[in-house]
């Protein structure tokens, strides 16, 4: 068996549901010219971490000597039908699709170490590797797609023609030259569902993404008041928000998550608005442990509750 092909197979037995490589050569000029361009205008907010490392963000190179291929991973994270909750008297704040899972950070790094491994027992000890779960300054979008593992959608997400976009992304880079894939056609054509679908109109139909008017942005990254104008447009939704990937085409009837190692927690998708305004702060880390939430802070978490409540009862 070719040694790409066993490393293929390997992460599919760990549980990931894409695979793809491509080389560690920078992106796509195209998608260099978007991201510097998103990064100059006003519309990246305050996520001043996307401006640092903007060399090593577009070239996988600079984060590891002599590298040569990336591994490019997904893991679908399309959560089980969630039932409605029967006491209507209890108000709730949504919670967006990928945090009602224990902190997909942790858990991937665990795959992609086992699959490095595992590369080690094929190569030997002088493999020369980074992993990489989305704190890493690299376009893993772009990265992906040039692997093959989907396009880029007018939503900004990778979309996989069989599994959508709720994807989880990872990679791994090495000094091990493998051959590469090719990426797919489909692209996003006469449709905008997901731009009308944008509570905010954070995305735009000239193609640019407004990041200071996004829902997930302003709930989970933003630090401070929300303005009011923008917080009434949050609904309902205490942490996040779907709404550009549902309404995606390709995001209809898909596959649920199949992998059982990956703990989702069924009590996150809805929380109790009215009991996150009394949590403590050990009460706080006792029940977001180990979740994306955990890291949004009780502080902040109070703030989106408010909002929440005030929308929901005016």
């Amino acid at each position: 068996m070719k040694l790409a092909e066993a490393l293929k197979n390997k992460a599919m037995d760990l549980g990931f549901d894409l695979v793809g490589i491509t080389d560690a050569s920078p992106i796509d000029n195209e998608q260099v010219e978007l991201l510097a361009g998103w990064l100059s205008s006003d519309h990246a907010a305050r996520m001043d971490y996307m401006r640092s490392n903007f060399d090593k963000r577009i070239n996988p190179a600079k984060l590891l000597e002599n590298a040569q291929s990336v591994i490019c991973l997904g893991i679908n994270y399309k959560p089980p039908i969630a039932k409605e909750n029967p006491n209507s008297s209890i108000l709730t704040g949504k919670v967006a699709h990928y945090a009602q899972y224990e902190d997909y950070h942790v858990f991937m790094k665990k795959l992609l170490r086992q699959l490095v491994e595992f590369m080690i027992t094929l190569v030997g000890q002088s493999l020369h590797f980074k992993i990489c779960v989305d704190s890493a300054p690299l376009a893993e979008r772009a990265l992906a797609a040039r692997a093959g593992l989907g396009f880029i959608g007018k939503n900004h997400m990778l979309i996989n023609p069989q599994l959508g976009s709720q994807i989880f992304l990872g990679e791994v880079i090495s000094d091990l030259k493998l051959p590469i894939d090719k990426p797919i056609e489909t692209k996003c054509i006469n449709c905008n569902k997901c731009v009308d679908a944008c509570p905010t109109k954070a995305l735009r139909r000239d193609g640019r993404f407004d990041a200071g008017k996004c829902i997930s942005y302003l709930t989970i990254e933003h630090k401070g008041d929300i303005p009011p104008q923008l917080a009434e447009k949050i609904g309902n939704r205490i942490f996040g928000c779907d709404e550009c990937v549902l309404a995606c085409k390709h995001q209809t009837d898909m596959p649920q998550c199949k992998n059982e190692n990956f703990k989702f927690f069924v009590e996150r998708a809805r929380v109790n608005l009215e009991k996150i305004l009394e949590l403590t702060e050990k009460d706080f880390e006792t029940k977001f442990a180990g979740s994306a939430m955990e890291r949004l802070g009780l502080e902040r978490l109070k703030r989106n509750a408010k909002i929440c409540l005030a929308n929901i009862t005016s």
